[in-house]
């Protein structure tokens, strides 16, 4: 979370800067997390100081809380003190220089909570050095609350995870290049909009586009204005404008194809055509030679595979639970039709190969969307289709392969468990033979694991 975010920071200091926007002081970001302080507070504690300060009636009077009440659906007690904790939080932070609360409209209620608790904190402590002096400002001492109108479409309807069209800022949760493709696929009706409200592009600019726009609006310039500016806020500028070559590579190749019309290349100095790996074309699928799965450690396959930049990635992604592999439901027997994913973990590289599906197909998934069908051929097939992929035709240097075994087995104890392999890898221990004087037949003892197995059928 803080990678992301500082990257995220980053971006919006290139962005800005862009536009003619240099640093300032005010731009100064440090995130928090209110376990810091909710882990050594007591309870007691805050009732003492923010029980006293607040009160039962602006709390029953929000709008919310009274029309729960009045039709009966009610409201539970974490709920109702909600607002209570989020008023905490903001006192902690105005102790410590967080003068402004900013959030959605949806949050106004809890945020005019926060301004009046904090505000009779420092009434019944009139001494406090946070509370005003006298012949201060009170605009630039008292807490102060911005709400900003929640993001919908041009038919009211919100963005999220509950309406079911969240876009994630995390590229493994949505990559750069279907985030480009979502703000591609706006309507017109919400383009512009969308243009003031995400871009630093003046107005004026803004304005002279759209005329543009609606000379012909199937070429959506508007869109891929929006949807190029977006993405470089949030990735920076190589991520939006390979976003865009990978956007013309399949659809205005496509076009060119079907009405005969040589499409520009994008820069004088950059031809369309290039020689590309077999992943850079935004597609889940992708083929890689059985020399580059069998045996493999899985980290290396994610770096063949095109979801990792370095096999140090992908490494450091399997020990934090971040890759998934295609599996059988119950991952008991062999690969069946029932697929499910099953998390990777340091197992040695014997194993990888037990999750091909049929002999020809490996999925992996990295994060919640970022997932890869890959196709497995014998390395001549390989060859003769002329593809490329990280490792492929590479002579593994000397010491190499050691080095990543004696990296995977010093993770061999994940998350204070010992790491175990897929069910239907391990191999069964061998019946126990027994034979006494006097007995006729040999009895067979089963293993710890299959008694167990049979007194739960039992």
């Amino acid at each position: 979370m803080h990678l992301q975010l500082k990257r995220l920071g980053l971006s919006f200091e290139k962005y800005g800067a862009k536009h003619g926007f240099e640093y300032e002081w005010a731009w100064r970001r440090v995130l928090e997390n209110n376990n810091t302080w909710w882990n050594k507070q007591t309870f007691a504690d805050v009732m003492t100081t923010l029980g006293q300060a607040v009160r039962l009636g602006p709390m029953l009077g929000r709008d919310n809380v009274k029309s729960r009440l009045e039709d009966g659906s009610g409201m539970s007690l974490a709920e109702f003190c909600y607002p209570i904790m989020q008023a905490w939080d903001f006192w902690y932070l105005f102790q410590h220089g967080t003068q402004i609360q900013v959030g959605g409209s949806d949050q106004y209620g809890n945020i005019l909570f926060g301004i009046d608790a904090i505000k009779g904190i420092l009434k019944n402590n009139p001494n406090s050095e946070f509370a005003p002096k006298p012949g201060e400002d009170p605009d630039l001492v008292n807490p102060i609350g911005i709400t900003t109108p929640l993001l919908t479409t041009s038919s009211g309807e919100k963005f999220g995870k509950s309406a079911g069209n969240a876009i994630w800022l995390d590229k493994d949760m949505t990559s750069c290049y279907d985030l480009y493709q979502y703000f591609v696929r706006l309507p017109d009706s919400d383009v512009e909009r969308y243009l003031k409200l995400f871009t630093f592009i003046p107005t004026s600019e803004i304005k002279t586009l759209m005329e543009k726009h609606n000379e012909n609006p199937s070429k959506r310039l508007a869109q891929h204005k929006l949807a190029v500016e977006f993405v470089e806020i949030i990735h920076g500028s190589n991520e939006a404008q390979k976003a865009a070559r990978d956007h013309a590579l399949i659809f205005v190749s496509k076009f060119a194809d079907k009405t005969g019309d040589k499409a520009a290349p994008d820069s004088e100095d950059e031809p369309r055509q290039q020689k590309l790996h077999m992943f850079d074309m935004p597609s889940p699928h992708v083929t890689l030679p059985r020399s580059l799965i069998y045996n493999q450690y899985f980290h290396k396959v994610l770096w063949s595979a095109g979801l990792v930049s370095s096999k140090a990635e992908g490494f450091r992604l399997i020990v934090n639970n971040g890759v998934h592999v295609g599996s059988q439901a119950d991952s008991k027997q062999s690969m069946g039709d029932a697929i499910s994913y099953v998390p990777v973990k340091t197992w040695p590289p014997n194993i990888t190969e037990k999750f091909i599906i049929d002999d020809s197909l490996l999925i992996l998934k990295v994060g919640k969307w970022k997932v890869k069908i890959i196709k497995v051929v014998s390395d001549q097939e390989y060859a003769k289709m002329g593809l490329e992929a990280p490792g492929w035709g590479e002579v593994e240097a000397k010491g190499e392969r050691e080095a990543d075994k004696e990296l995977f087995q010093s993770k061999q104890k994940l998350g204070g468990h010992r790491v175990k392999l897929p069910l239907f890898a391990q191999q069964s221990k061998p019946a126990i033979k027994t034979w006494k004087p006097g007995q006729q037949d040999t009895v067979i003892k089963p293993n710890e694991e299959e008694a167990i197995e049979v007194g739960r059928k039992n």
